[in-house]
């Protein structure tokens, strides 16, 4: 069975109506039917469905109450615009749709959104993966709530890399949070971002360390829509990329001779080494 119907799941970014993608922006403008969730979505991103456009909040309804919708959209070849918070790829329960939406024979399509963990970044004005520092970034949240983890996906166990982290749906135990990141390995005095409602008008961005975590949280009686970063990239400075460096070349650029001697020793710790950066 095919249909000319076609759902959209836009990522609305994390809150802020101007971080939508221009593509978000266009698919909202011309869908026929906007789903959105009042409890996630700020509603400034409805500023750009038309007019005439039918608006439903989702914020109340479980899938059942949004399947007809899309079994209309199947119908009458309908375009629907199913926006999620942040990034749908994450936390965004869109591959249960994804399955429902083809059983109706509907075409799919997925628009990336700003994730709230890079909109936290940019408003602490860090950089994530310092060189030297931290290469990897750890996305997650806590074991134990409504949803079970699989198994050897602890916070514990991802504490151990001592990397950067980013905690989403763990506000209401911050208490756990902190206690777990301690037992995996990170000092108390390792950095940390709790930001409630990032880009929101009331959004609350505060610095603290993992040793203080649950106290900041509780101090300002949060409890949702809150993420955390955690790791020392958070502080780090004085360290350099070789993407820059004189001594690094690629396809545009070639590198300068005594630079990249320079930058081999750095790495193999050996004069005129033959180790790559």
């Amino acid at each position: 069975m095919t249909s000319d119907g076609t759902v959209w799941f836009v990522g609305a970014g994390p809150g802020a109506a101007d971080l939508l993608t221009l593509r978000a922006a266009r698919v909202i403008a011309e869908a026929d039917i906007v789903i959105w969730a009042a409890s996630l979505v700020h509603a400034d991103v409805l500023g750009h469905a038309r007019p005439d456009a039918e608006i439903v909040d989702s914020s109340q309804l479980p899938i059942e109450g949004v399947l007809p919708l899309y079994q209309r959209a199947a119908e009458q070849g309908l375009t629907v615009a199913r926006i999620h918070s942040g990034d749908p790829a994450l936390w965004g329960a869109v591959q249960e749709q994804l399955d429902l939406c083809r059983g109706l024979g509907l075409s799919v399509e997925i628009v990336p959104g700003v994730s709230s963990f890079t909109a936290v970044a940019a408003i602490v004005g860090r950089e994530l993966t310092v060189p030297e520092v931290a290469q990897s970034v750890i996305l997650t949240r806590l074991e134990g709530g409504k949803t079970p983890m699989p198994p050897g996906e602890r916070v514990r166990d991802f504490a151990r890399h001592g990397t950067t982290m980013a905690l989403f749906l763990s506000a209401a135990r911050s208490g756990q949070v902190q206690a777990e990141l301690l037992a995996g390995g990170y000092p108390e005095d390792t950095p940390a971002v709790v930001a409630y409602q990032a880009t929101w008008p009331d959004e609350l961005v505060v610095r603290c360390t993992v040793g203080t975590l649950e106290a900041t949280v509780k101090q300002h009686k949060l409890w949702k829509h809150t993420l955390f970063l955690v790791g020392p990239a958070l502080a780090a400075e004085g360290t350099r990329s070789h993407l820059y460096h004189p001594g690094h070349f690629h396809g545009f650029r070639r590198a300068e001779p005594a630079a990249r001697a320079e930058l081999r020793r750095q790495v193999t710790g050996r004069p005129g080494g033959t180790g790559t950066p």
